[in-house]
């Protein structure tokens, strides 16, 4: 990496279930460079990348021909329909698998990745020159009604979880993907998703407010006695997505002390909401304004969606980043609050979430 690049922390992208689906020898599916998706290795390092949330994802089941998620809502106009809740017996061998991916790519690249648990190991993979992974996980279908599979993925390294992804779970309901719309759908938590994030808590998981409703959105303020984080969301004032944050949803993390990661995907950015790439920088810079007036410029990270969105032209990959830092700094932000919004937010919330 070059010295005139900011390194950054991503809070959020789908790269294991990428790696999962790949028809390509892994290896270098994971080394790179490849000319498809937005991330590998290869990228990441010349991007600047020095680490972030790698999510497990369990995807829909699909019958006749695979269809990746993107190439879905690539088509869809108004949203998608949501498949129904997948029990724990279905949707937890693919999160291990997943997990699994994250510790072979530190075990088949040990120079460049590491799957970090703290705070501090983060910061000592990044003084060594090697991109910290932390395990995130995106809904929480393979964690079973008596939660002992929380124990098992925590040992496993898992520090992040978002009890829904946008269909339901046992925990709790998600938003559906549709536009415009409102978060204000559906119940909260169930008890079960009560006693989830209670033991997130206890074991200083991060719990993701990202794809959650309302009423569970307040569930877990009421709950939870961490900093509430949205890892990969935006402002709903800007773009009326039921997956952005309200003001009064940004005014109630704010007052927690959390953070909320900037979401690249361009039907949670764009005015209209389309699935379309087509698109300069002013609507990122719009969000990242709005997010930080709401939230202050100690609040605001990134949270990308890489390999599970269509993002900006402008940004293509993982390479892009270091433009729209650029475009940042055209915008007025000075090389403070671009450190504090590439990685030093991030890395001080999982601080105070994680541990030292």
């Amino acid at each position: 990496m070059s010295d005139n690049k900011i390194p950054f922390f991503d809070g959020h992208n789908d790269f294991l279930l990428r790696l999962m689906m790949t028809d390509e020898p892994r290896g270098p599916f994971w080394r790179g460079p490849r000319d498809s998706g937005h991330l590998d290795l290869a990228r990441m390092r010349e991007a600047g990348f020095t680490g972030g949330l790698f999510a497990i994802f369990v995807p829909p089941e699909q019958k006749g021909p695979r269809r990746d998620l993107g190439s879905q809502m690539a088509n869809a106009s108004t949203g998608i329909p949501l498949p129904p809740l997948m029990s724990h017996e279905a949707a937890q061998p693919v999160a291990l698998a997943q997990a699994g991916y994250l510790h072979w790519m530190a075990r088949e690249t040990p120079e460049d990745f590491a799957v970090c648990r703290t705070a501090g190991e983060i910061r000592a993979a990044m003084d060594k020159g090697i991109i910290a992974g932390v395990m995130h996980m995106e809904g929480a279908e393979a964690i079973g009604p008596d939660l002992d599979a929380l124990y098992l993925f925590h040992e496993m390294g898992l520090r992040s979880l978002g009890p829904v992804w946008s269909r339901p779970t046992i925990f709790g309901h998600g938003v559906p993907m549709k536009f415009p719309a409102g978060p204000d759908i559906g119940p909260g938590l169930t008890e079960a998703g009560k006693d989830l994030v209670r033991l997130c808590n206890e074991l200083r998981i991060l719990v993701d407010l990202s794809h959650m409703n309302e009423a569970g959105f307040d569930d877990v303020a009421a709950l939870s006695d961490a900093p509430l984080v949205a890892t990969h969301s935006n402002a709903h004032a800007l773009c009326a997505s039921p997956r952005n944050l309200t003001d009064r949803q940004l005014a109630v993390i704010r007052e927690t002390g959390g953070l909320v990661g900037l979401n690249f995907a361009t039907f949670y950015l764009r005015e209209d909401g389309r699935f379309s790439a087509e698109m300069g920088w002013d609507e990122m810079l719009r969000h990242a304004d709005y997010l930080i007036e709401y939230l202050g410029e100690d609040h605001v990270g990134l949270g990308s969606d890489f390999d599970g969105c269509i993002v900006p032209k402008p940004v293509g990959d993982v390479t892009g980043v270091q433009a729209l830092f650029e475009a940042l700094r055209a915008h007025g932000y000075d090389d403070a609050l671009l450190a504090k919004l590439a990685r030093d937010n991030w890395l001080a919330c999982l601080e105070r979430t994680l541990g030292a």
